[in-house]
């Protein structure tokens, strides 16, 4: 029985601006027909990994093919392969949503005809048939959004690269997108999709990459993550006027660990080992003094996984590439280039 080509390999990615290193010895393997999630705050390297598998930037060191074509010896058969979303949209906000695609299909080979019918399709697919003939300008970012990802869909290619997709997107978008992403998959599509949103690898990715700092620390899916940091874990909601900084010390002198705090709301969540150890951490609290709203024990969170893989929460971090040293931003939407089909050798 033969192994179907990777979507994506890479071994040992690498990649220096100057004296920084931002993107250090990754290795990635997404299958095909996954949402394969890469996490890691601002500063971490998942953007400029990305743009380096979408030749976007050159790669310093290492190895990566698409659908086993190498992306350094051959740019011009990956960009048939691949439509990539920014974190941004990159859209004429002076032309209409019709007119956007219709000129993304132009530029990307389709005939005038062919162009204009593909531009209904993706706004109908999108639920953005009502706004066909608004201007941008008039757009929500949520709409934006959708239409940035209706513009990489285009050639309809067999790989998307969804750089943060959801930033700056409220709750009921974001759920919106999801769902969009889902069915991508659902369609034949496979799914590289960076984030800093916890929740959204969770919701999304059957198998994430945690990226810090350039290095990849783990792998793995979302339960294999949370369950390398414990079994369960305790969820406190402090009382109002509760002393956070010493509950914190009680949690690290009895459970042995660091919880993860959210000062705003008094949310404290413990990771334990067994859910037997919530009964002591319990105790040391009600002896220290410090009042609890409520309680609760459930599986870890990703934000465990992240605070026990790197010593701190997800929204740590600058900007990929330190705010963009690489001369680059990322505003960009690069929509795949005409193509038939997957390489031979690969089908």
């Amino acid at each position: 029985m033969t192994t179907a080509t990777a979507a994506v390999e890479a071994i040992g990615l690498r990649k220096d601006f100057g004296g920084f290193r931002a993107v250090d010895g990754v290795d990635l393997e997404v299958r095909q027909g996954e949402i394969f999630g890469v996490l890691g705050p601002n500063g971490a390297g998942k953007t400029t990994a990305l743009r380096m598998l979408a030749t976007l930037l050159p790669i310093d060191g290492g190895q990566a093919r698409v659908f086993g074509v190498d992306v350094a010896r051959e740019p011009h058969r990956i960009r048939q392969l691949i439509g990539i979303t920014g974190q941004y949209a990159s859209v004429d906000e002076d032309m209409t949503a019709t007119e956007n695609l219709w000129m993304f299909g132009r530029l990307q080979g389709l005939r005038s005809a062919d162009a204009r019918a593909t531009a209904r399709r993706l706004l109908a697919q999108f639920d953005l048939e009502a706004a066909a003939d608004r201007p941008i300008a008039q757009f929500s970012g949520g709409m934006r959004r959708r239409l940035d990802l209706a513009a990489s869909l285009i050639t309809r290619p067999p790989l998307i690269f969804l750089d943060e997709p959801t930033t700056g997107l409220d709750p009921r978008t974001r759920g919106q997108m999801w769902d969009t992403i889902r069915g991508l998959v659902t369609e034949g599509c496979t799914v590289l999709l960076t984030t800093q949103y916890l929740d959204e690898a969770d919701q999304l990715a059957g198998r994430i990459a945690v990226l810090d700092r350039g290095r990849k620390v783990a792998e793995g899916t979302p339960a294999q993550l949370k369950a390398s940091v414990g079994d369960s874990t305790l969820q406190l909601h402090l009382a109002p006027g509760a002393d956070q900084e010493q509950a914190r010390q009680v949690v690290l002198r009895v459970a042995g660990a660091e919880p993860v705090l959210t000062p705003e709301s008094g949310r404290m969540n413990v990771p334990l080992d067994t859910a037997d150890r919530a009964a002591d951490v319990l105790i040391g609290l009600r002896g220290a003094g410090v009042s609890i709203a409520s309680v609760s024990v459930a599986q870890p969170s990703l934000d465990e996984v992240f605070l026990a893989l790197t010593g701190h929460g997800a929204d740590a971090g600058e900007d990929d590439a330190r705010g963009g040293t690489d001369g680059t931003d990322d505003t960009d939407t690069f929509a795949s280039r005409p193509t038939d089909q997957i390489p031979q050798e690969v089908q």
